[in-house]
């Protein structure tokens, strides 16, 4: 297995991918197809923020699996609809064996959905704000970060627009998920900017 002096791996297609990309089919195609591409739709950071939170002490692989499960869930992520749900709803959530049963955080799901909607296009506006476009890739793993400065801050503007479950690790892998900041190493194959 070929690695390069970033940490790039070669897959079994000859392409360079950051190492934690290559580890299952399921990153191999998150990796090349959607981590680090840019989300501006105020339900698709929404989705992107809410699964950042559940994942939060589990695998991101475990989320991964339980994606379509939670978009069932979770009436597509449109916080319109999530921010109308109440009490029966949130115990049909953690009944739901197709996602992750955390009452703390099916309940910051839907306090948040209703924040995202409270806020309206600030709360798109917001995140979107905290794009670093200028920023090199990491030349190392060592490099890339689990919080930075700017994902402290917007923890804190996302806190103070009434979300929850936002901390700055969250925020930050955030940030990476919807190409606010890009993490892919200096020698993988996914383009910049795409």
């Amino acid at each position: 297995m070929e690695v390069t002096a970033s940490g790039a791996v070669r897959g079994e297609d000859g392409l360079l991918r950051c190492p934690w990309g290559l580890s299952t089919p399921d990153y191999v195609r998150y990796h090349d197809e959607e981590w680090g591409r840019p989300v501006t739709s105020t339900s698709g950071l929404y989705e992107r923020l809410t699964l950042e939170a559940f994942q939060s002490g589990l695998s991101w692989l475990t989320i991964l699996r339980k994606r379509e499960g939670f978009r069932d869930a979770f009436a597509g992520f449109d916080p319109e609809k999530v921010a109308a749900f109440d009490a029966d709803d949130v115990a049909r959530l953690l009944a739901d064996a197709r996602i992750v049963r955390n009452r703390l955080k099916i309940e910051a799901a839907v306090d948040n959905a209703r924040a995202v909607v409270a806020a309206g296009e600030r709360f798109a506006e917001t995140v979107l704000s905290f794009a670093e476009p200028d920023r090199p890739r990491p030349a190392t793993l060592a490099e890339v970060p689990a919080q930075t400065v700017r994902s402290k801050q917007l923890s804190r503007e996302l806190k103070g627009l009434g979300l929850r479950f936002v901390g700055p690790t969250t925020a930050y892998a955030l940030m990476q998920a919807v190409g606010l900041v890009d993490d892919h190493l200096v020698d993988c194959h996914v383009e910049p900017g795409r």
